[in-house]
């Protein structure tokens, strides 16, 4: 496996506190059927503002990917969402771009794993009892399917191009 590319550019002005310790970050990365990648990511260590994305080298079309999820096997799928990007998981929800939206390479489990902190995160600070029980069964339907007792789809629709998600079981379209 070739090493990725890494380059770094310190002490640049935040754009939120305006102090000089943003860091900014290009990752040049290969990934298998997609192709090469870069992974861009500022970081402040005054204010810890963060941004990232992924943009791939070559110009894509824009792109629907859908995926089966249906055992704990497929937990490992790997996924690259660019900020452009709107990821459904029908019956649990749907994660629109926008301003705070993020580009990152992770896979089906890590996707379920964020998805499950921030309902678990709104089951904790909610105050209506209907929508806290919904969130409670929210968090209990995706451990079930990153155990593979429950099946679910995976959805993302990019106008970008720039996302993916990388197995034989995804199904590509035309958004």
């Amino acid at each position: 496996m070739v090493e990725p590319k890494i380059d770094k550019l310190e002490g640049q002005a935040c754009p939120v506190c305006h102090k000089n310790t943003l860091t900014l970050t290009e990752q040049e990365t290969e990934v298998p059927y997609f192709g090469k990648l870069y992974v861009f990511s500022m970081s402040c260590s005054s204010c810890d503002y963060k941004k990232a994305d992924v943009e791939a080298e070559e110009q894509k079309d824009p792109v629907r990917w859908s995926i089966n999820i249906e055992s704990d096997k497929d937990m490992n799928i790997r996924i690259i969402k660019s900020s452009e990007a709107t990821v459904k998981i029908p019956r649990i929800t749907t994660i629109e771009p926008g301003p705070a939206s993020e580009g990152y390479i992770t896979n089906v489990e890590g996707l379920l794993e964020k998805v499950k902190e921030q309902i678990e995160s709104v089951r904790d600070n909610e105050e209506d009892p209907d929508a806290k029980k919904k969130a409670k069964n929210l968090v209990k339907k995706i451990t079930r399917i990153m155990w593979g007792k429950e099946k679910t789809k995976i959805i993302i629709e990019d106008p970008s191009g720039n996302s993916a998600i990388v197995s034989e079981k995804a199904v590509k379209g035309k958004l």
